[in-house]
């Protein structure tokens, strides 16, 4: 019990911000490329970038190749996938090495 949750009630609040902050990226992506399209005003790179960086990274990656948008910018051919690693490896560590005992399903 964590604070009034169950472990369950934890996950699925996990569950639904990351596939929230995910579906947020790819929408984001996707906007900006419209954006691009009629060369109005962009999503600035930053705000991407956060998005990725608060869980968001397997979405950012997916509308990177769905929609061919920044796949040629170094920053976020090299970037997003870097962010998704560390993202991973924090999940790795949390799971093995934190003194609580994870338990899913």
């Amino acid at each position: 019990m964590i604070s009034g949750f169950d472990l369950s009630t934890v996950q699925a609040i996990i569950g639904l911000y990351l596939i929230s902050v995910n579906l947020l990226g790819l929408i984001y992506f996707f906007i900006d490329k419209q954006k691009a399209k009629r060369q109005s005003w962009r999503t600035p790179e930053a705000t991407l970038f956060t998005i990725a960086l608060f869980g968001g990274s397997i979405g950012c990656l997916l509308g990177m190749y769905l929609f061919h948008h920044k796949t040629r910018k170094r920053a976020f051919f090299i970037g997003m996938p870097v962010i998704l690693v560390v993202q991973i490896l924090i999940i790795v560590i949390a799971f093995f090495f934190a003194p609580v005992d994870f338990k899913i399903m």
